[in-house]
C-alpha cells in the first residue's frame, strides 16, 4: 500500500522525528511512503509530493522544522477543496494518509475520514492543547526554551531593579506559560483560562517588593491571555481556520504595571523562537514513538484514529475525541503555580 504523510499548521520541534519513524516502520510493513509538501495544500492542485525512503530521511532526527514544509491550508474553505483532495489521493493511488498536526490539521483529517478517506493522526502542537493525549511532542522543547529565557530575564531584571513581563505562546491554553513559569520561578503567571485582574497582579508584585525586600519581579503571560475580556491582536484578518494573529499582551501588561505601581517595567516576546531549533531528547523519543505507532495503525487498518500518549503507553484514540474540544489548564494544576505568586 502507498501511504501519504503530511505536516500541517505551525512548525514544531520533533516533526522530522515522526516523519523518519513513519518511513522506517512503514518500510518494515511493506508500505511505500509518499511525502506531501506544505500540509493539506500539497493535496490540492497541483499535488506537491515526492517519495520518502530510509535514505531520504536519514540524518533528520535532530533537525527542527519539517522537511515536508507546512501551511495552514483548509481544504474545506475552498470551493470543491475536499473533493479535490480525495480525487488527488485516488489519482496518486494513496491508500491512507498520516496527518501530523494540531487541532486544525486533525480537524480536517476528521472531516475527510467521514468522507471515506483512510486517515491516521499524530498529535503535534507546542501548546499541548489537544485532547485525547497526555502530551504532544514539541511542547517539552517549547517549555525548555521559555524556561531558559526566563532564567536569563531574572539576572537582567535583578540588575536593573525592574519588573519584566515575558510573553510566551499559548492561544487558548496556558500550558507553556504555566510550566515555564513554574520552572523559571516566575512571580506571576497569566493564562487564557483565567481572565487577568490587573489590580491583583500589581498587588502580588507590590507585596513581594515590600515583604521580601526585592526590587525586581518576573511576570509570564500567554499570548492569548485576556485583559478586559478580549485578547490582544496584531491584526484582525482571519486565517483559513478562523484564527486572528495574537500578540501585544505582554506590552499592555507591562505598561499597566508601571503605571499602577511606579516600578520600571519592560516586556519581551519570545514568539517563534519557541518553535525553532532542535527538539529535546524527550520530544525526539516521543515523536519517534508516535511515528512508529502511526505506521502500525496503518498496517492494522485502524482508521480515523490518532496515536496518543496515555501515562507511559502509546495508544490509539478516536480522532473525533482528540478534536472535539481543547485541553486547557485545569484549576487544580494552576493552583500549584499560584502558591508562588508575589
Amino acid at each position: 500500500m502507498k501511504i501519504a504523510v503530511l505536516t500541517g499548521g505551525g512548525d514544531c520541534p520533533g516533526l522530522n522525528a515522526v516523519i523518519r519513524a513513519v518511513v522506517r516502520r512503514g518500510e518494515q510493513h511493506g508500505l511505500e511512503v509518499m511525502g506531501v509538501h506544505e500540509g493539506w495544500r500539497g493535496l490540492m492542485d497541483p499535488p506537491l509530493h515526492d517519495r520518502l525512503t530510509r535514505e531520504a530521511t536519514s540524518g533528520i532526527l535532530h533537525l527542527g522544522g519539517t522537511i515536508l514544509g507546512t501551511s495552514r491550508t483548509n481544504p474545506f474553505k475552498k470551493p470543491g477543496g475536499s473533493e479535490m483532495v480525495i480525487k488527488n489521493l485516488k489519482g496518486l493511488n494513496v491508500g491512507a494518509v498520516v496527518a501530523i498536526g494540531g487541532e486544525d490539521t486533525l480537524g480536517v483529517a476528521t472531516k475527510l475520514s467521514t468522507m471515506g478517506v483512510n486517515v491516521v493522526g499524530v498529535p503535534k502542537t507546542i501548546d499541548n492543547d489537544l485532547s485525547g493525549t497526555d502530551l504532544t511532542f514539541g511542547f517539552d522543547t517549547a517549555v525548555q526554551i521559555a524556561t531558559e529565557a526566563i532564567d536569563r530575564l531574572h539576572s537582567t531584571a535583578e540588575s536593573h531593579n525592574r519588573v519584566i513581563v515575558c510573553e510566551v505562546m499559548g492561544r487558548h491554553a496556558g500550558w507553556i506559560a504555566t510550566h515555564s513559569g513554574i520552572a523559571g520561578g516566575a512571580d506571576v503567571i497569566l493564562i487564557p483560562e483565567k481572565p487577568i485582574e490587573i489590580e491583583n497582579v500589581c498587588e502580588h508584585i507590590q507585596r513581594r517588593h515590600r515583604s521580601r525586600g526585592v526590587n525586581f519581579s518576573i511576570v509570564v503571560v500567554a499570548e492569548g491571555a485576556k485583559l478586559g475580556g478580549s485578547e490582544a491582536r496584531i491584526a484582525e484578518k482571519l486565517d483559513e481556520f478562523g484564527h486572528i494573529r495574537l500578540g501585544g499582551i505582554g506590552q499592555q501588561i507591562a505598561e499597566l504595571i508601571e503605571k499602577k505601581t511606579g516600578f520600571e517595567t519592560r516586556s519581551t516576546v519570545l514568539g517563534h523562537i519557541q518553535r525553532g531549533g532542535s527538539p529535546t531528547a524527550f520530544d525526539r523519543v516521543l515523536g519517534t514513538r508516535f511515528g512508529v505507532h502511526a505506521a502500525d495503525m496503518v498496517a492494522r487498518g485502524e482508521w480515523a484514529r490518532m496515536a496518543a500518549l496515555r501515562g507511559n503507553e502509546i495508544v490509539s484514540v478516536p480522532l473525533a475525541e482528540a478534536t472535539a474540544k481543547l485541553k486547557t489548564v485545569p484549576p487544580e494544576f494552576f493552583a500549584v503555580a499560584e502558591v508562588f505568586f508575589g
